[in-house]
């Protein structure tokens, strides 16, 4: 290639939820991202809410009347999942695990030797945990 898009990193990821409002509870209540921007868009019938974490921001969460399915599991063509890094795993699964959400085993990263584990989101989206 001769020349290269100046790309300077990911901007955000766009996720549509099922149930707005259980999923904006998951990511702002259990997950702790901040609200930026909440949006309603009548002439869609539709929310979108923009999230941040530590002033930046990182995901768009959007709601449609009737949205079909995706195949989530088993491995599906499509986004595979959504890694958040944290410093400590164990303190995490004990939160996740204290806010009634299910942790697979941990398991550890064949090529880096870090530990991670998954949940899901209320759509059954696969959430990793990977610790730094």
């Amino acid at each position: 290639m001769q020349n290269k898009i100046p790309l300077i990193g990911i901007h955000h990821v766009a996720i549509i939820c099922s149930n707005y409002a259980h999923s904006k509870q998951f990511y702002t209540e259990i997950l702790g991202f901040e609200i930026l921007r909440e949006v309603y868009r009548k002439e869609r019938d539709s929310y979108k809410l923009d999230l941040q974490f530590n002033g930046i921001y990182y995901l768009e969460l959007f709601s449609f009347p009737e949205t079909p399915a995706r195949v989530s599991r088993p491995e599906a063509c499509g986004l595979r999942h959504l890694a958040f890094e944290v410093s400590n795993l164990d303190e995490t699964v004990a939160i996740l695990r204290e806010r009634g959400l299910e942790c697979e085993e941990i398991r550890i990263d064949e090529f880096t030797q870090k530990r991670f584990t998954f949940t899901s989101d209320p759509d059954d989206l696969p959430i990793e945990f990977y610790e730094r």
